[in-house]
């Protein structure tokens, strides 16, 4: 039986105007808040200007004729030709009780993953302010386009102890828009943050719908070498007259053992109304694991092992009797030219439960690839 993958396209269509609900009200507070924080507070804001670069040539061993790698790739998505990844120019303001971030990028990230966003929303990184809510506690309330607070791995390859995105990063939200209340304890080892957004990575709502998302966020970290992460969606993401709910939870735990070794581990897993009120619910969820070694300053190695089920196809839709069920297994190597350049090397392969796989004029269970990149940031 010949099948094939269907690209992920539906769960990112945007209509309705950017924080249509939200802007307004945010900012009157903001600066309400702001303005009524005594003049002798130290409030001298500080100005920080950073950029990065992320440069790659990947050769996908399937050859797609398009250069298009698998369509639920949304990182170093190009086959055969070397490509910026991602790019980006930051400015960032802080002071005791304000911080604001504009961010805007360019690159394949950012013409796949944000393809759906209309015009110049598809270069917006990040634009978002926030304002202290507290003299004495670390409260803030942020609002605007940030990074997800799901998950262990962003967009920012640097960041990240692999070259390339998990399924499971590449298939949730790398960005969201909306609101969010962020506490953090006063040793620093607790953080909780509760979300208002306008769905599961959109920066607009889908048209016609009115309700909108939530999410939490709860980090403990023990000591500054254990991280342990609770992370939450509810939504809809359908409109208001097809009301489909999403409950979706993501956690993972990190231990840094002395300087050299290192392990992440983490689980998804998500269940979405079959057809609008309905009781049954089509499930997906995913394990990974990732260990690190790095037996010197400047070099590194990294191992990652994962499996994605998502039979219904909630969120990579494929043609298929049993939907997408894929182990994927990947190893790449690092070595820091200097302390903000870094050269990575990745080989992966994905196996899957069925032929999803295009290969010339044919279909495959077997998907491998090799990727390089350069990261250049200041």
């Amino acid at each position: 039986m010949e099948v094939s993958i269907i690209p992920n396209t539906f769960y990112k269509k945007m209509e309705n105007p950017l924080f249509g609900r939200y802007w307004f009200p945010l900012l009157f507070l903001a600066f309400s808040t702001f303005s009524g924080f005594s003049q002798t507070d130290s409030l001298k804001p500080s100005i920080k200007i950073s950029g990065y670069l992320d440069l790659y040539y990947a050769f996908d061993f399937a050859q797609p004729k398009d250069h298009n790698r698998v369509p639920f790739a949304y990182s170093y998505s190009r086959h055969n030709e070397p490509n910026l990844n991602l790019g980006f120019m930051k400015g960032a303001i802080e002071s005791k009780h304000f911080r604001a971030n504009l961010a805007l990028m360019a690159g394949s990230y950012s013409q796949f993953n944000l393809a759906a966003e209309p015009g110049v929303l598809k270069h917006i990184l990040e634009a978002n302010v926030g304002v202290k809510l507290s003299k004495t506690k670390n409260f803030w309330l942020d609002a605007g386009v940030f990074s997800s607070h799901i998950g262990f791995e962003s967009a920012i390859s640097k960041d990240c102890w692999n070259l390339t995105r998990s399924i499971l990063a590449d298939n949730t939200p790398y960005y969201e828009s909306g609101l969010k209340l962020t506490m953090i304890s006063k040793n620093e080892k607790w953080l909780l943050s509760a979300l208002l957004l306008n769905g599961w990575q959109r920066i607009r709502p889908i048209q016609s719908r009115l309700i909108p998302a939530f999410g939490h966020q709860l980090s403990f970290k023990p000591t500054n070498r254990i991280t342990f992460n609770s992370s939450s969606f509810i939504g809809n993401e359908a409109p208001d007259t097809s009301l489909q709910m999403r409950y979706f939870h993501n956690f993972y735990a990190q231990f840094l053992l002395g300087k050299k070794v290192g392990f992440t581990i983490g689980f998804d897993i998500g269940a979405q109304q079959s057809t609008k009120r309905s009781t049954i619910y089509q499930l997906w969820y995913s394990p990974v694991i990732i260990a690190k070694y790095s037996p010197t300053q400047r070099f590194s190695l990294a191992a990652r092992a994962e499996f994605y089920s998502d039979p219904y196809g909630v969120i990579i839709p494929v043609v298929s009797s049993t939907g997408f069920q894929t182990w994927s297994y990947s190893l790449n190597f690092d070595f820091s030219i200097r302390d903000n350049i870094i050269w990575r090397v990745e080989g992966r392969e994905m196996v899957s439960q069925d032929q999803i796989f295009q290969k010339s004029q044919e279909t495959s269970r077997q998907n491998i690839f090799i990727c390089s990149a350069i990261t250049w940031s200041f």
